[in-house]
C-alpha cells in the first residue's frame, strides 16, 4: 500500500484545495456576479446553498464509504463537484447559480471527509499528526489563494472561470486516484434511503435558521421535529445511515460534543477579526495577516499530536487544548479600540495552537476508538459537528454585533460569547474517561 500513498495523497490534496477555495473564492466576486445576473436578493443564498448541502452530505458520505469503500465514494464526489462547478460557470441567472451551487456543495461535502478518512487508513497514529498539519497548511493556503485568484479571474477573464478552473483540477485528482488499491474491505448492506432523506431535510431546515431573517422559529421547529423522527427511525433500522450506537461510545460522543462547542465558541473568529482590523485602519490584505499566525500555531502542535496521543492519551490533550482555547477567547474578549495587529496576531496564534490540538486529537480519536467498519462515518460526524457548531456560532455572533451600539462593543460582546462557550467546551473535555487514555488498547 505504500507505493499508492503519493498519488492518493496528491489526489485528496487537490480535491481539498478546490472544495475549500470554493467556500470563500466567491466572496470577492459575488458583487460582480450579482450585478451581471440580477436578483440581488438571492446574494446570500449562493453561500448558504453551498454551506448547507456540503454540511449535510459529509456524514452520509462517510457512512457510504464504510459500506462501499473509500475510493468509489470519493471518486463520485470528485465527479459531482466538477459537474456542479461547470454548471455554476454556465449559470444564466441567479436562481440557476443558487441551484448549481447546491449541486457543487453536495460534491464538496462528499469529498471533504476523505482526506482524514483515507489518512486514517494509510498512516499510523504517530504519522497522522504530521498529515493533519499538512492538511491544515493546505486549508491555510486556500484561504490566501481564494481571494487573489477570484480577483484575477474577474479582472483578466470572467467570474465564470472561478468555476471552470475546477474542472482540470478535478480531472487530475480523479486520474491520480485510479491506481489506489485500498486494503479496507467494506461491509456492504442495504442503503438507508429514508434515513438519508430525514437527516438531510432536518439538518437543512436547522441550518436555514442561520441564513433567513424571517420564519426562523418555524424552520427550527420543523428541522428539530424531522431530526427527532430520524433518530426514532434510525434506532429501529438494521443498517442505519448514521449509526446511533456511536453515540453510546462515551469518548466518541463527548469528542463530538466538544468539537461542536469549541467551534461554536471561536471557529467563526475569521468572520470578525478582519472587520475589526479594517475599522482600525488596516487594509483588506493586512487584515488577513493574523490568520497566518493561526495556521502556524495549528501546524506547530498538529505535527506532534499523534505522538502525544500515544504518550498522554486523548483526555489530557483535549483538556489542554480547550484550556488554551479559553485563553484565546479571553484575549479576544478584551479586544478594544487601539489593540491592533500585534495583539490580534498573538491571540490567533494561541487560538491556532488550541484548535491544532482539539481538531487533530479528535479526528485521531474518532478513528481509533471505533470499529474499522465505522471509521468513515465516525470521522465525518466529527467534521459535521464542527460545521454545525461554526454555523450556529457565527450566526449568534453576527446577531450580537448587529444589535450592539457600536462596532467595538459588538466585537467585545461576540467574543465574550465565544469565551463563555469555550468554558463549556473545556468542561466537556473533562467528561472523557475510561479507556480513552489508552488508544492502542481499544483498537479493533
Amino acid at each position: 500500500m505504500r507505493k499508492n500513498r503519493l498519488p492518493v495523497m496528491a489526489s485528496i490534496v487537490l480535491a481539498m484545495l478546490v472544495s475549500s477555495m470554493d467556500t470563500t473564492i466567491i466572496n470577492t466576486t459575488m458583487p460582480v456576479v450579482a450585478a451581471e445576473l440580477g436578483h440581488k436578493e438571492l446574494y446570500a443564498w449562493t453561500f448558504a446553498a453551498y454551506m448547507i448541502f456540503s454540511t449535510v452530505a459529509a456524514p452520509i458520505a462517510g457512512r457510504l464509504s464504510d459500506m462501499f469503500g473509500r475510493k468509489h465514494v470519493f471518486a463520485g464526489g470528485i465527479i459531482f463537484f466538477m459537474l456542479g462547478s461547470l454548471l455554476c460557470g454556465f449559470a444564466g441567472n441567479m436562481i440557476q447559480l443558487v441551484i448549481f451551487r447546491a449541486v457543487q456543495g453536495l460534491g464538496a461535502g462528499v469529498m471533504m471527509p476523505f482526506p482524514n478518512i483515507i489518512a486514517g487508513d494509510l498512516f499510523s497514529i504517530e504519522q497522522r499528526g504530521k498529515i493533519q498539519a499538512f492538511f491544515s497548511a493546505m486549508w491555510g493556503m486556500s484561504a490566501v489563494l481564494a481571494p487573489v485568484l477570484g480577483g484575477l479571474f474577474v479582472e483578466q477573464l470572467s467570474w465564470r472561470w472561478i468555476f471552470y478552473i475546477n474542472a482540470p483540477v478535478c480531472i487530475l485528482s480523479f486520474v491520480l486516484l485510479l491506481p489506489y488499491q485500498e486494503q479496507y474491505e467494506p461491509r456492504r448492506s442495504r442503503i438507508d434511503g429514508w434515513g438519508a432523506v430525514l437527516f438531510s431535510s432536518g439538518i437543512s431546515l436547522i441550518l436555514l435558521t442561520t441564513v433567513v431573517e424571517s420564519y426562523r422559529l418555524l424552520y427550527g421547529v420543523a428541522g428539530a421535529a424531522l431530526v427527532f423522527v430520524f433518530v426514532r427511525f434510525e434506532s429501529r433500522h438494521k443498517s442505519p445511515m448514521v449509526p446511533l450506537e456511536l453515540l453510546k461510545n462515551p469518548p466518541v460522543a463527548w469528542m463530538i460534543v466538544n468539537s461542536f462547542l469549541a467551534c461554536c465558541a471561536l471557529f467563526g473568529t475569521s468572520s470578525y477579526i478582519p472587520l475589526f482590523l479594517q475599522n482600525e485602519g488596516y487594509s483588506i490584505t493586512w487584515s488577513g495577516i493574523p490568520f497566518f499566525g493561526h495556521s502556524l500555531g495549528w501546524m506547530a502542535v498538529a505535527v506532534f499530536a499523534g505522538k502525544w496521543v500515544i504518550r498522554w492519551g486523548y483526555r489530557r490533550l483535549l483538556i489542554i487544548g480547550n484550556a488554551v482555547l479559553a485563553v484565546s477567547g479571553l484575549m479576544l474578549a478584551l479586544l478594544s479600540e487601539g489593540r491592533g495587529m500585534v495583539y490580534t496576531t498573538l491571540a490567533l496564534i494561541v487560538q491556532g495552537v488550541a484548535f491544532g490540538l482539539i481538531v487533530t486529537v479528535s479526528i485521531i480519536g474518532s478513528q481509533q476508538l471505533v470499529h474499522p467498519k465505522q471509521k468513515g462515518v465516525s470521522t465525518s460526524l466529527q467534521m459535521f459537528s464542527r460545521n454545525i457548531g461554526t454555523a450556529i456560532g457565527v450566526t449568534i455572533m453576527g446577531t450580537l454585533l448587529n444589535r450592539a451600539a457600536s462596532l467595538y462593543s459588538g466585537i467585545q460582546h461576540l467574543f465574550l460569547f465565544g469565551f463563555l462557550v469555550s468554558l463549556l467546551a473545556l468542561a466537556s473535555a473533562f467528561m472523557l474517561k475510561g479507556k480513552v487514555e489508552e488508544p492502542q488498547a481499544v483498537q479493533v
